[in-house]
């Protein structure tokens, strides 16, 4: 079985809302730097009310260099970046999902892009390696993720009292499969550093298509900005409601995206449009 993803529902939700917040970011190619502007993101949204929070892909580090990342990789377990998320979980006793950071894969010259979450012990209670890596080229701007990522191979969930949460990270978003493989979920965390260029053009119309075929909520959490490495990111984090509904967003620059799931609001879109249980496929 897979050991990252389970199909079974579990135990009926224990709560009914859950407030929910993400930290957009313009992160800088210094990880202490960003560790500390994400410190300070976490308290402020602890103090209004989140509970789950979450960062967004590179939150630590976005370098100078494609391969900046990969001489700062980490042992999975073990790092100065993983040893904050898990201390600030415990400290504020909050669901934390460190968008992504680079772990050692088994190409020396490659990271695994992954998404570590932690619960409000601070013990780590999921993982999640990219899946999907982005390639694009249209006039100057060209990206190619191949170059130093190794790809991930496993779909990954977790368990919260409000409900099943699905993880995906960036160019996921463009793939349908991976969210239907996830099965019903009631949240699903979109971290990202999509390029102003395809953000543009696609990002909201993405965002809001995967909350509205999965009727669930979509937290999707950016960089948002102008990075020291010369590369502009979309940012426009928001979280969206099981019926496309946009509940609140952050443009650009960082801050705060914060609002409530409410169970009542998921079985209502489900029980008057019960597309979940119409598939065939």
């Amino acid at each position: 079985m897979n050991p990252h993803l389970s199909d079974l529902p579990g135990d009926p939700p224990a709560v009914p809302t859950l407030r929910v917040a993400a930290l957009q970011m313009v992160s800088t190619p210094r990880v202490e730097e960003n560790l500390r502007a994400a410190a300070r993101l976490i308290d402020e949204a602890v103090l209004q009310g989140a509970e789950l929070l979450a960062l967004p892909e590179y939150f630590a580090i976005m370098g100078m260099r494609d391969d900046d990342k990969v001489k700062l990789r980490e042992i999975d377990g073990h790092g100065p970046i993983q040893d904050f998320l898990a201390a600030s979980a415990r400290a504020h006793g909050i669901w934390l999902i460190g968008g992504s950071l680079p772990l050692c894969s088994e190409h020396p010259d490659k990271v695994l892009n992954s998404s570590l979450v932690y619960d409000p012990q601070g013990q780590r209670v999921a993982r999640y390696d990219k899946i999907h890596l982005f390639g694009f080229r249209q006039g100057i701007e060209s990206y190619d993720e191949r170059a130093t990522i190794e790809a991930g191979r496993q779909p990954a969930a977790f368990s919260t009292p409000f409900g099943r949460v699905g993880l995906s990270i960036c160019y996921d978003l463009r793939f349908p499969e991976l969210y239907r493989s996830l099965g019903v979920t009631e949240l699903l965390v979109i971290p990202a550093a999509f390029t102003e260029t395809t953000g543009r053009a696609h990002w909201e119309i993405l965002l809001r298509a995967r909350a509205i075929e999965n009727q669930c909520y979509v937290l999707a959490v950016a960089q948002g900005g102008r990075h020291q490495n010369g590369r502009e990111t979309h940012g426009n984090s928001m979280l969206v409601d099981p019926w496309g509904t946009i509940l609140d967003r952050k443009l650009k620059g960082p801050g705060i995206v914060i609002a409530d799931l409410e169970r009542a609001r998921l079985d209502e879109v489900r029980a008057s449009l019960p597309a979940l249980g119409h598939r065939v496929m």
